[in-house]
């Protein structure tokens, strides 16, 4: 784990995972991104602060990795339009170990004829694995893409004993 700051209202982390390395960003009182492997730019080290949130969502995170945890508890910042945000604070909605369909997720945020809308939010989701969008299947339960390629995908169902086509 190596943090840094660029911005002084910004910290960023990095946490080795079996997926490879994440790195985070958090303010002081909110988690803004998570950057699968190969998404971010490397930062230089720096000292981290326990109790912060980015210490919480480290460890968190490791957890989770762990199989210790199955839901996060962590204060998100979310930037993005309001139909976006709505799809990524579902997403929270769907239970580890369980999945939903790209038409179930736009029923659920009420926009049921908007599936493919819904998959481009989800796409576009700022903080994956806490807000668990490798949880949404295509149709008929076949994997469909993930941003951070279908291995890692694969990965993060499997560590929830979840299968996929």
């Amino acid at each position: 784990m190596t943090a840094t700051t660029m911005d002084p209202s910004v910290t960023t982390a990095m946490l080795e995972s079996p997926i490879g390395p994440l790195v985070l960003e958090a303010t002081d009182t909110a988690l803004t991104h998570i950057w699968l492997p190969g998404w971010a730019p490397p930062r230089r080290p720096d000292t981290l602060e326990a109790g912060t949130v980015m210490a919480g969502a480290l460890q968190q995170l490791s957890e989770y990795f762990e199989g210790r945890r199955r839901a996060f508890d962590l204060p998100m910042a979310l930037s993005g339009t309001t139909f976006q945000c709505e799809v990524w604070e579902a997403l929270a909605d769907i239970p580890y170990g369980s999945t939903v369909s790209y038409a179930e997720l736009a029923a659920m945020v009420g926009r049921p004829r908007a599936f493919r809308a819904v998959g481009q939010a989800n796409g576009a989701n700022p903080i994956p694995i806490v807000l668990p969008c490798h949880r949404v299947l295509a149709s008929g339960g076949r994997i469909g893409g993930y941003g951070g390629g279908l291995a890692m995908k694969r990965h993060l169902l499997d560590l929830e004993g979840i299968e996929a086509d």
